[in-house]
């Protein structure tokens, strides 16, 4: 870090949501529309997407509203002139991942597949940052797991090689996403071998309720830092995110 890093800070908002494909709980509403004017309320810098269409040639036909261009640049829109794009799962009509929108230059980004086996398709889409002023880059890895605990557990292990082989040591990092953790045991193994933090958990002593949105239980999404010398937690209304999908977002706001 510079003389300059070091004498003054930099702070920036993150968000991560689970669009569920542009629909709400069960499929029964398309609301992408609704989903950007939401994202676009919370002002953050960068944000983290989780199944996010890449295309459906199906519901290109079927739905009047249904954007022209895929759904992380439909979001994206003129507030976030970077994106990348990870595609995970492909099917006949059309294919989704993840996605990082971001206010600052993304310099490389790189999605690694780490898909266990049988029909759930996963992956880590991780980008590199340039922030203004700021001589060391920021890394940002957008995260999606998948639901049986053994394939997480192995997914959680790629997660740390990936962060212990393309992340220098001093450089700020941001890991955010859905990590269908719901025994909660990817703290200890994220602490313990890559450093990370999550933001929730260290402010208030537990991580946030996300799923499902309407009465969140279980505590599914998660925004882990590392070299951030303050993380702070954003608490995000109820309405209109409970309709919007069927994960809550979470959104923290990170000091360098």
């Amino acid at each position: 870090m510079s003389s300059a890093d070091a004498s003054s800070s930099f702070a920036f908002k993150v968000l991560t949501v689970n669009t569920h494909k542009g629909f709400t709980s069960f499929n029964r509403k398309f609301m992408l529309h609704e989903l950007r004017d939401a994202v676009r309320t919370v002002g953050a810098d960068v944000v983290f997407l989780q199944e996010v269409q890449g295309t459906h040639e199906r519901h290109t036909a079927r739905l009047a509203n249904w954007p022209a261009v895929p759904h992380y640049e439909f979001l994206a829109d003129s507030i976030w002139p970077q994106f990348a794009y990870g595609r995970n799962a492909v099917y006949p009509h059309g294919h989704h991942g993840n996605a990082v929108l971001s206010k600052f230059p993304i310099l490389r980004h790189e999605n690694l597949d780490v898909s266990i086996s049988g029909p759930e398709r996963r992956g880590l889409l991780h980008c590199v940052l340039q922030l203004p002023g700021r001589s060391a880059n920021v890394h940002a890895v957008c995260v999606h797991l998948g639901l049986q605990e053994s394939h997480r557990s192995r997914q959680l292990a790629l997660l740390c090689e990936l962060v212990e082989r393309e992340v220098p040591a001093d450089a700020p990092l941001v890991v955010a996403g859905d990590f269908n953790d719901w025994r909660r045991s990817a703290h200890r193994v994220l602490e313990h071998r890559a450093g990370l933090r999550e933001v929730f958990l260290h402010s208030g002593g537990t991580s946030a309720r996300t799923f499902p949105a309407r009465f969140p239980m279980l505590q599914l999404d998660r925004i882990y830092v590392r070299n951030a010398a303050v993380h702070a937690p954003m608490v995000l209304p109820r309405r209109p995110w409970s309709h919007l999908s069927d994960h809550a977002p979470l959104a923290a706001e990170i000091s360098l």
